[in-house]
């Protein structure tokens, strides 16, 4: 699959299939992750990847519509330094990130959906992060449900058109 393929291709799926992924499968979304730009070559992020069903569940329950990541065969928790001049950045490099993985696994032919944590200390306590790091965004990963989620057309009013968002010199 080409880039643009994924690009185009690219769904937020919520509902996924009991299929688990294959590790290499995973080895590759998170090395595309690690593999993102940053600034300054910063590289702020660590991931950590939950797959335990009782742990994606109480992860599912730190911020408002997760539903999707309890179904997930993977979540993976994007966590950055703790707020500093910095913060600012760090997250503009966690979506970075986060956008190589997804379109990772779209090639792959893995869905996946943002997440966002309400509750950063509810997942501090989950999953182990030092006081000196912080996380809000989660990406969720698994086999769709339905392969008419990825293959019917978007939605009526899904993407503003090229010339809704697109100015040349000056708005």
């Amino acid at each position: 699959m080409q880039v643009w393929d994924a690009i185009q291709n690219k769904r937020a799926i919520r509902e996924f299939s009991d299929e688990p992924l294959q590790p290499a499968h995973i080895e590759r979304i998170l090395n595309a992750g690690r593999r993102a730009q940053s600034s300054k070559n910063s590289q702020p992020w660590h991931f950590i990847a939950v797959q335990d069903k009782g742990r994606l569940a109480q992860l599912a329950g730190l911020g408002a519509g997760m539903g999707h990541v309890a179904g997930a065969a993977l979540c993976i928790v994007i966590v950055v330094p703790t707020e500093n001049e910095r913060t600012l950045w760090h997250f503009f490099d966690s979506g970075q990130s986060a956008a190589y993985m997804q379109l990772a696994a779209t090639e792959l032919g893995i869905g996946s959906c943002l997440g966002t944590i309400y509750q950063p200390d509810g997942a501090r306590d989950l999953l182990g992060i030092p006081d000196d790091h912080q996380t809000r965004l989660v990406i969720s990963f698994g086999y769709p449900a339905d392969a008419r989620q990825t293959s019917e057309p978007l939605r009526a009013g899904g993407r503003r058109v090229y010339d809704d968002v697109a100015h040349w010199e000056t708005w």
